[in-house]
């Protein structure tokens, strides 16, 4: 390995090492206190039941880990967005799970938190997977209830899916095992059924002290709410628990019950790891985001026996387009080549940039694999589109157009991974969150962002010293640079894919090596889902 590999796989390790760390202070919630808190109530963490109730064996992925990272630090933060969520097995059929953190401000709602939960649903309906609600909540955080409560994506719509999959039937089960109040309360009972754990549990419109207020009734809350009271008086539960792993048992015996599912029929053989070595990903990748690389470099390594059937080789050579598997599951591959390459007529084209002849490529692949009922795999590591006299008319703009239109009306699923840069309407054409991949991953050294820091800093930058100078502030080097710098700094934190985690513009921050797993569940959460709608790009101005 020569120099530049080693300093790159250094550098990447590190990265990674960072979001291990990053992720331990995460899985903490409200902190170790609050934790201790609840094993003295006789509860167990929000994690501690999902672990519980998963297939020990069973491959699991989690979705929004770093959700909240840094936002409402008035507040106290919101790690995770103060709910868990996890897509993995309970006896061996897959299931995502939806589990308030308790120890993060009570369980309450933040705007976040509401966010997250329609992003479970989401997956959930698209893909119709059973889902599972472990419900400890004490309902909307009040000082921000003007951010969760009216809107369309607020708090209001969580009800609305649990309607919506009900009618799908898609199966449904929550528990509830601590507070669940107001609105809140409709979320279990709107489920398919219900289990509540006594002593813990307790379901209600009003608290006691609401109650008092409003009626002047004097009543507890157990009496008022409790298990013995919805299991056997109101019916509002079916399953009385004594406690959270009794609850969570039950959960796996009914799922033991369920059927098997009708399956989109995606073509499976059996796995074969790549023939080189997946760690090698490490120093493949640079370090800095404007270096070249070979992208055919990092395919290599994430497919199995490092095959790969490339479509249109020699032409549109800024992306890579052909077929692969990927633990065994057939996918069709777009990969932004990064790489500085020739074409046949002798033009140098800019690797990470789409052209005209690219963008086609793509377009006739992913109408393609639609064709062919294959999932698409997207890598992006992508500057944008390529500007300039001569690829506005040579209609740059209609056939990036194009490849947009293919991805918006892709009927297969579509799986995106960020691996380095994701900007402009780049990130648009190699299927970002606005395009509805069903699973969108960041690696460590992602950027998202409309164009990179260095440039946009420049850009505003020079509107800010415009502005002074007419203000007739004297603006010389020094003042310049210290402007340039710190634009660039509050840029590069929002470019960070920690920024991109917390407001939930991408499902995850990945170990690179954990890239194949991703896309193998994605897939298989996906092939529960039969594809009911035709391939059709509408109007084209071919």
């Amino acid at each position: 390995m020569d120099l530049n590999f080693n300093k790159n796989e250094d550098h990447n390790k590190l990265l990674v090492s960072n979001l291990i760390h990053k992720f331990s202070k995460v899985k903490l919630g409200g902190g170790e206190k609050r934790i201790h808190k609840l094993h003295a109530e006789g509860k167990m963490t929000a994690r501690e039941r999902i672990d519980y109730l998963l297939d020990p064996k069973g491959k699991s992925i989690e979705i929004g880990a770093f959700v909240g990272e840094g936002m409402y630090e008035e507040y106290g933060g919101c790690p995770s967005g103060g709910v868990i969520v996890k897509i993995g097995y309970i006896k061996g059929k897959q299931c995502i799970v939806v589990a308030n953190d308790a120890t993060v401000k009570a369980g309450s709602w933040f705007p976040i938190t509401a966010k997250k939960n329609l992003r479970a649903q989401e997956i959930a309906m698209e893909n119709r997977l059973p889902i599972i609600y472990l419900v400890d909540s004490a309902g909307v955080f009040l000082p921000m209830q003007d951010e969760i409560f009216p809107d369309k994506e607020h708090f209001g719509r969580i009800f609305r899916n649990n309607a919506l999959m009900s009618s799908m039937g898609i199966t449904q089960i929550s528990a509830v095992m601590g507070s669940c109040v107001a609105g809140g309360a409709y979320l279990p009972i709107m489920s398919d059924e219900a289990l509540i754990v006594d002593k813990t549990g307790s379901i209600f419109l009003a608290s006691s002290y609401l109650v008092k207020a409003a009626i002047g009734e004097n009543i507890d809350n157990e009496t008022l709410g409790g298990a013995t009271t919805h299991c056997e008086i109101s019916g509002v539960t079916d399953y009385k628990a004594k406690d959270d792993k009794d609850a969570l048992d039950k959960i796996k015996n009914i799922i033991d019950k369920i059927g098997d599912y009708d399956k989109a029929g995606f073509n499976r053989i059996k796995a074969l790891n790549p023939a080189l070595a997946e760690k090698d990903l490490y120093g493949i990748l640079p370090k800095a985001r404007n270096e070249q690389y070979d992208m055919m470099e990092i395919i290599h390594r994430l497919v199995d026996n490092s095959d790969f059937e490339a479509y249109k080789d020699g032409y549109g050579q800024t992306l890579i387009t052909g077929y692969a598997r990927i633990d065994g599951w057939a996918v069709g591959i777009v990969a932004n080549q990064r790489k500085v390459v020739k074409t046949k007529t002798g033009e140098m084209q800019f690797g990470g940039v789409i052209y005209s002849d690219s963008a086609d490529k793509a377009t006739r692949f992913i109408a393609n694999c639609n064709q062919k009922k294959i999932p698409l795999v997207f890598l992006q590591d992508v500057t944008g589109f390529m500007v300039g006299s001569k690829s506005e008319q040579g209609g740059i703009i209609k056939d990036g157009a194009k490849m947009v239109n293919a991805v918006s009306n892709s009927v297969v699923p579509k799986f995106t991974i960020i691996i380095g840069n994701s900007y402009g309407a780049g990130n648009y054409a190699m299927c970002g969150k606005a395009y509805e991949p069903r699973l969108i991953v960041a690696w460590p050294s992602a950027e998202l962002a409309v164009m990179g820091g260095t440039q946009a800093a420049k850009v505003l930058a020079q509107i800010e010293t415009s502005s002074l100078k007419a203000k007739g502030e004297l603006v010389d080097e020094a003042k310049e640079q210290e402007l340039f710098d710190k634009i660039k700094a509050r840029y590069d934190a929002q470019t960070s894919p920690y920024y991109a985690a917390a407001r939930l513009w991408t499902d995850a921050i990945i170990d690179p090596l954990e890239t194949r797993t991703w896309i193998s569940i994605g897939i298989e959460v996906a092939n529960h889902s039969p594809i009911e709608k035709k391939f059709n790009m509408g109007v084209l101005q071919v």
